[in-house]
């Protein structure tokens, strides 16, 4: 055998736990984009944004049939809801937004404590089946390897939305003036735009991008009892290792979790649940060297 032929035979058995990784990375990067745009870019520590992920994967449960307008109508469904959800924890963060992130997180913790209840006093106490269209509900060839189809066209669809959400915040002006709310509130409300507006919008839109990522990874990260909790935990490790604000850096670090949580499984299964705390570690140690270092030369 030569030696590129022994090199495809080592790398091709990780081929679709590497393709999984991406899917998973960038399911994980839609539903923490919002709370990127809630933590990092305006300020607010959201821990029920978890529950509002979930909201939208028990709507896709409830609501796919196999049918693509059955598709049609849960995410439409599910981002609402999510929105209004979000809407609504703008108002009870009214008071909380001016005080400090502990005020912030203790009561959005309650809040997730007191959705997540009520999401599995409506649907059970068990994992939910979801219902894929039945056009994606089966397998294609890649590189000669069968693969979910829904998987496949998922990663397109969350690859368009990672690119139009990046050219919101950056090409426009809501996402502009979010930013500058962030650093200068008293400039902006002499623009004429109210911070507490922006605030709300904030939250609304990190419902939809949550609400829609539940429904459209409701087969990969499916709705249960410990969905929210799921979400909340791998969408502050993104968020925390691809840096407060930075959307690309939430991207990055997205796709490095979801390779974890696939290829470490498939090379190291023994070590796979200490994998991604330990990138995590290791990359706050570096972190903090380099601001010890930064603090040293001036």
């Amino acid at each position: 055998m030569s030696a590129v032929a022994a090199g495809a035979y080592r790398i091709d058995p990780y081929l679709i736990p590497a393709l999984d990784g991406v899917a998973y990375g960038l399911l994980v990067f839609v539903a923490a984009s919002g709370l990127v745009f809630c933590f990092g870019v305006a300020g607010i520590l959201n821990l029920a944004h978890g529950t509002l992920y979930a909201i939208g994967g028990y709507t896709a449960a409830a609501v796919l049939d196999g049918g693509w307008p059955s598709l049609a109508l849960a995410l439409g469904l599910g981002v609402a809801a999510a929105s209004a959800a979000g809407v609504a924890l703008a108002g009870l963060l009214t008071r909380a937004a001016a005080s400090n992130h502990l005020t912030q997180a203790l009561l959005t913790f309650g809040v997730a404590l007191a959705g997540g209840s009520l999401l599995v006093s409506a649907f059970g106490p068990d994992d939910r089946p979801v219902n894929v269209p039945a056009a994606l509900d089966g397998s294609v060839a890649v590189a000669g390897h069968r693969y979910a189809a829904y998987r496949l066209v998922f990663i397109v669809v969350a690859g368009l939305l990672a690119g139009l959400l990046y050219l919101t915040v950056r090409r426009t002006r809501a996402g502009m003036l979010v930013r500058a709310a962030v650093d200068d509130p008293e400039m902006v409300a002499c623009l004429g735009v109210s911070p507490t507006r922006i605030r709300i919008g904030v939250l609304a839109a990190a419902g939809a991008l949550a609400g829609a990522a539940g429904v459209l990874g409701a087969p990969i990260i499916g709705p249960g009892p410990d969905t929210a909790d799921t979400v909340l935990l791998l969408s502050l490790v993104v968020v925390v290792l691809g840096g407060l604000g930075s959307l690309t850096g939430t991207l990055l670090a997205a796709l490095l979790v979801g390779e974890i949580q696939t290829l470490g499984v498939a090379l190291a299964p023994s070590a796979a649940p200490f994998l991604l705390f330990a990138a995590m570690a290791a990359v706050l140690a570096v972190r903090a060297r380099g601001l010890a270092a930064a603090r040293g030369a001036t």
